[in-house]
This record gives C-alpha cells, structure tokens and sequence, in this order.
C-alpha cells in the first residue's frame, strides 16, 4: 500500500492532529470533513486531462480511450505492464488513468470483485506487513484515521474473492509521484483527485482484472 520511506516522512503528521470522535459521530460533520479534503487534494480549477501540480508523466492524465469490443461496462482493468486502469464505459470507451502497482512479488494478479468503496478510508497494516516489518506496523495494528496524509488516500475500492477480502485495494495515495512505478505493498495507487473523479462511477459488485506484469490489457488507445 505504501513505502518504508513514505510512512517514515509522514507518521508523525498521521497523528499531529486528533480527529474528535464527536466529528466521526456525527454524519453532517463528517461529510463536511470529507468535502474539505477533497479540496484540499484537489489542484484549484481542476482539469483532469491538462492539470499536473504532481508531475506526472502526461500519459498518466485521465484520458478516454477506445475499448476493444467485449469489456463489460462498469469493470476495472488494470495494465501493470503500461500503469494503466481503465474504467469501461457503456458507449465503448474507457476512462484511462496512470497506477502504480506492487512492488517485486507483491503485486497479486488475479480477478477480483469490488464489494465495498469507502471515502477517506482508515489505514490498517496488514498481518502479513506487521509480520514483515513489526517495528514499523505493530503499533497501528489497530488503524489509522482517514485524511489526507493516511495511506489509502482519498477514495478506496476493496478487493474480495468471492467473500474474502483480499486485503488488496484501489486506493489514492499522497505519494503522487510513485504513480507509473512499482512502489506498494500490494495495492494499485492512484491520484487522490483522480479517485474522486472516477468513485461515484464504479458500482459495487463490478469486477477488477488485475494483469500479470508481463501481459497487456485488452482495451487501447
């Protein structure tokens, strides 16, 4: 989900400022929190396919491109081999957006089904990354709360089996600039902003295609 160095940078900001719980209780509050960091992760006088405070090389820009006849309106694919996702729409296009992927044998191919999203999700290491790494994970064994320094970013898609979640997600992240590389733990990173966009547009129940690296995806430009 995200690197040694970007928790190391950011941990102490995760924590600097306690949400209330009062906020968490309350919907209104919480739905104006949100609201808030939309803004704040959002470039002023966005545009998906031209704004790029992050960086990023242009051909991660969401962009619509043709899809080749046969994808499902509504699933998600995701190229590990060029870093893309593509949103499938009903008109035979796809929405296009720049990834990153997993690092080294991390990354999980596979097919999955999204069966829950979550807006500023909370953030909890794994077992297996507190196995891995316990002295940097143990300790937030029992979760973060969302915002816009949280690992999982703005928006999140969970990834099941059938009932089993994965623990796999298509999430946003604060390191934009990882986004065309291999740099998580398991998950697929997006731009926060660019997560936004697509949220409302992805129904529970659609399918996820994760390719293998060394494959393409059957959708093109």
């Amino acid at each position: 989900m995200f690197t040694r160095r970007h928790f190391i940078a950011t941990s102490a900001a995760l924590f600097s400022t306690p949400i209330s719980r009062v906020a968490l209780a309350d919907p209104t509050a919480q739905q104006a929190q949100w609201a808030a960091w939309d803004v704040q992760v959002t470039p002023e006088n966005y545009d998906p396919a031209t704004s790029n405070p992050w960086g990023l090389q242009p051909r991660f820009l969401p962009v619509r491109v043709e899809a080749n006849a046969g994808l499902v309106p509504g699933d998600i694919h995701v190229d590990a081999v060029a870093r893309y996702l593509y949103h499938i729409q009903d008109d035979g296009t796809a929405m296009r957006y720049g990834v990153a992927i997993a690092r080294g044998n991390l990354y999980e191919p596979g097919v999955y089904s999204i069966r829950r999203k979550a807006k500023w999700p909370r953030w909890t290491p794994t077992p297996s990354m507190i196995r891995r790494d316990p002295e940097l994970y143990e300790q937030f064994s029992d979760g973060v709360e969302g915002g816009p320094t949280n690992p999982l970013g703005s928006r999140a898609f969970y990834l099941f089996v059938g009932d089993r979640d994965t623990y796999l997600r298509i999430h946003g992240s604060p390191e934009s600039r990882s986004i065309g590389g291999r740099a998580s733990s398991g998950c697929v990173r997006m731009v926060m902003a660019h997560i936004i966009g697509l949220y409302d547009q992805v129904s529970i129940g659609s399918t996820a295609f994760l390719y293998p690296p060394e494959e393409a995806i059957s959708a093109r430009s």
